[in-house]
């Protein structure tokens, strides 16, 4: 009798063994599938690609001084008060917003070590009082902008502030 349950359990054991293992039939249809849609789609793009006319070659003139229209930059607007810093001009590029003031005024030792001028400003918003670290501040929102792209690559998420 326990030769017969030894026996069972064996060929139960290499049925299951054997009925796990995937087809390597099927991976073989499915690239085949796959193969010949590429290539149905290669032979209907080369016969409905049959230019009527001759092809004339475009030119494209650039000019040599890029033109930069930062007109369509986004720019944010909010209540807020000086905290520290320089008093601020038209557009501000602010890099940093804590909702602890330690970690502002960190960051803007940060950047006066570095040679800017920063400015730590309060700003009362619906998730509490937020502290904004500016690296910047200009007159013109060209020139913000462009501070602002200079900044991005050392400081992402940087983003410009109008003070009316």
């Amino acid at each position: 009798m326990k030769k017969i349950l030894i026996f069972g359990a064996a060929v139960c054991a290499v049925f299951a063994m054997s009925s796990c293992h995937s087809k390597e039939s099927a991976y073989k249809k499915a690239y085949e599938k796959a193969q010949a849609q590429q290539t149905q789609v290669a032979a209907t793009t080369a016969t409905t690609v049959q230019p009527t006319q001759p092809v004339t070659q475009v030119t494209t003139v650039t000019p040599t001084t890029p033109v930069n229209d930062y007109s369509n930059v986004s720019v944010r607007t909010e209540n807020f008060s000086l905290v520290s810093g320089a008093p601020l001009k038209a557009y501000s590029v602010v890099i940093g917003s804590f909702g602890v003031k330690a970690n502002a005024t960190r960051l803007s030792e940060t950047l006066a070590a570095k040679g800017y001028t920063p400015r730590v400003l309060q700003a009362s918003t619906t998730n509490g009082t937020m502290y904004r670290v500016v690296a910047t501040s200009y007159d013109s929102k060209a020139d913000a902008a462009q501070s602002r792209n200079n900044l991005e690559a050392q400081y992402p998420g940087a983003w410009l502030l109008y003070q009316k």
